[in-house]
């Protein structure tokens, strides 16, 4: 994996001023779209190693760089990844999937798209050093408006970043519309628990995922649970559906590796090391109650 940025390179720091970070924790009537947040957030990722924006799988793991790409390859390897396919990878981040893919499963081309330019140029320098644009194209693009011709592509993959698309099915649309018949459609997606039982368990649940939802530009549009998910993939077209949740494997033990290891937010910007802090300490079944986190897989007949 190619290192991480010098954080010496005013380029690669964290993008934010003090007061855009302030504004966008603790103003509850701020409104940034996915773009705003990442060009805020820039290269501050908490990775010790390589810049991956993912929560990681950790079924094994026991730090985050190899969770976020054991949750990478689970990706890879439920779509299927084959040596002569082409995959698109949409919301590629600092492309750390991508280098990865590229070695361990060998797809013929990967091309990302991403609508944010900042992550895009770094990730294409990343690229460039690792001698790779020749198998890894990264372009500016829309999710919902694919500059790719219909029935073009083998795979399309959407590691942790569906749930930020206006609209997600709208997405699903655009895919099966790229995908070759037999081209399958994979998703690590965030979205909110089926309703508790109990009120107070609800309550705590909307909590949860309005503190997410607002802070990371998930649409109201996408607000709905796994056991709604797949008819939305069904009505675009797909077949073959599976939805699963991998929560258990994700939320849990990302944040006793977190409580174990105080000195990784220290790569945040500093004003969002309090309100990290802050969550460090909570009981995850509280942070997390109104977030499932689900892995599902299509095809296109």
């Amino acid at each position: 994996m190619p290192p991480r940025p010098d954080p010496s390179d005013e380029r690669r720091a964290p993008a934010g001023s003090a007061l855009g970070y302030l504004d966008w924790l603790f103003n509850p009537l701020q409104r940034r779209d996915a773009q705003a947040v990442y060009d805020l957030l820039g290269t501050g990722a908490i990775t010790a190693e390589g810049l991956y924006l993912n929560l990681g799988y950790w079924a094994e793991e026991d730090d985050l760089d190899a969770a976020s790409a054991a949750l990478a390859r689970l990706v890879a390897d439920t779509a299927g990844f084959g040596k002569g396919d082409t995959v698109v990878d949409v919301g590629f981040g600092f492309a750390d999937q991508d280098l990865l893919w590229v070695r361990s499963h060998e797809p013929a081309r990967i091309i990302g798209l991403n609508i944010t330019a900042s992550q895009v140029a770094v990730a294409r320098q990343r690229v460039v050093e690792a001698g790779l644009e020749g198998r890894i194209e990264l372009c500016e693009g829309s999710a919902t408006a694919m500059p790719l011709a219909d029935a073009s592509v083998d795979c399309v993959v959407a590691l942790e970043s569906a749930f930020h698309f206006q609209t997600r099915a709208d997405f699903f649309a655009e895919a099966y519309r790229v995908l070759r018949p037999g081209g399958r459609l994979v998703t690590a997606d965030i979205i909110p628990l089926p309703p508790a039982k109990r009120a107070v368990d609800r309550l705590r649940q909307r909590l949860s995922w309005w503190l997410v939802a607002s802070r990371f530009a998930i649409p109201e549009a996408n607000r709905y649970t796994r056991l709604a998910y797949p008819g939305y993939l069904t009505s675009a077209g797909f077949v073959d559906v599976h939805v699963r949740s991998i929560r258990e494997q994700v939320y849990a033990p990302l944040h006793a590796w977190l409580q174990a290891h105080p000195e990784t937010l220290q790569r945040l910007h500093p004003v969002a090391r309090l309100p990290a802090r802050w969550a460090r300490r909570m009981d995850a079944d509280r942070l997390y109650a109104g977030l499932d986190y689900i892995l599902a897989r299509a095809v296109r007949p």
